[in-house]
């Protein structure tokens, strides 16, 4: 065997690539945990005390250069209910109202905060609706799944630091080497944010029950976001986004969040018990 194939190691790349294996390991011993109400594996690499202070900022910043909206009513009493039954003290839970008719969206930070698009109201039609949506935004906010991906984050950073410093060896090509990371995002990466979001619809059927809104309210809200009736969709009508194929995108496909939220609300009915709409008084049930 011709040894002088093998492109020699000199020792300050030998110790580079060691430092970042021995930190990856690290990462990884320090960070692995277990979800809350799914016990699905998590790696998160941030305490919660810095993801709140991160979310706070950034949604300090996001009411300063957002166009808010003054009816939050609504959004602020479905919030406040379903943050009850969130039942986490921790968080000191804000909902905000964006106003912009073509953002059909809602997005939550770490530490409880919550914005709501005017856009996705047209959607919500009902406090049902709208508790399906908040609902899963505060399960977002309670699985730290923005802790989640910022630690994923890090490790790829990494892991690509580790290739670069295989690639100053010659042996090889840093184009490639990054090249082959994206590749493989599409089969690690974006599959865990569809995690993520099955788990906030999982936890928020919950939650929306647990405040006193019927969850099977979720399908129709869902067909509503589709565009077309249960039984019609991906057959004879399409939104514009229906034509992705599911494995390459970070949301499930309508047909398949579906039928998940109508495998899991006969579990979520355990927790429904029916308020008023004004009704504040829930006490707060503990995620099984």
């Amino acid at each position: 065997m011709n040894l002088q194939f093998f492109p020699r190691l000199t020792y300050d790349k030998c110790r580079i690539v060691q430092s970042l294996c021995l930190g990856l390991v690290c990462l990884l011993v320090v960070a692995c945990q277990k979800a809350p109400g799914t016990a699905r594996d998590q790696l998160i690499y941030i305490s919660e005390e810095k993801e709140i202070a991160l979310g706070l900022a950034a949604f300090r910043e996001v009411l300063k250069q957002a166009p808010l909206s003054k009816d939050t009513l609504m959004v602020n009493r479905v919030g406040q209910r379903i943050a009850k039954a969130a039942n986490k003290p921790e968080y000191v839970w804000e909902f905000a109202v964006i106003d912009d008719d073509e953002q059909v969206n809602a997005f939550a930070l770490p530490g409880g905060k919550v914005a709501i698009f005017t856009g996705i109201l047209k959607k919500t039609k009902t406090e049902a609706g709208l508790a399906t949506v908040m609902a899963h935004e505060v399960a977002h906010a309670l699985q730290r799944h923005g802790a989640e991906r910022y630690s994923r984050g890090i490790l790829e950073q990494i892991a690509q630091l580790g290739a670069l410093a295989g690639a100053a060896t010659g042996g090889i090509d840093p184009g490639l080497a990054i090249g082959a990371m994206s590749a493989y995002g599409v089969g690690v990466t974006l599959p865990n944010s569809r995690a993520q979001e099955t788990e906030a619809d999982f936890i928020g059927l919950q939650l929306m029950a647990k405040a006193g809104y019927d969850p099977r309210e979720a399908v129709p809200f869902w067909e509503r976001m589709s565009g077309c009736p249960r039984k019609m969709i991906g057959k004879f009508c399409f939104r514009s986004q229906g034509s992705i194929p599911e494995f390459l995108s970070t949301h499930p496909s309508d047909v398949t969040r579906i039928d998940q939220i109508e495998a899991w609300i006969p579990q979520a009915m355990r927790y429904y018990r029916p308020k008023s709409p004004d009704s504040t008084d829930s006490q707060p049930q503990t995620l099984p």
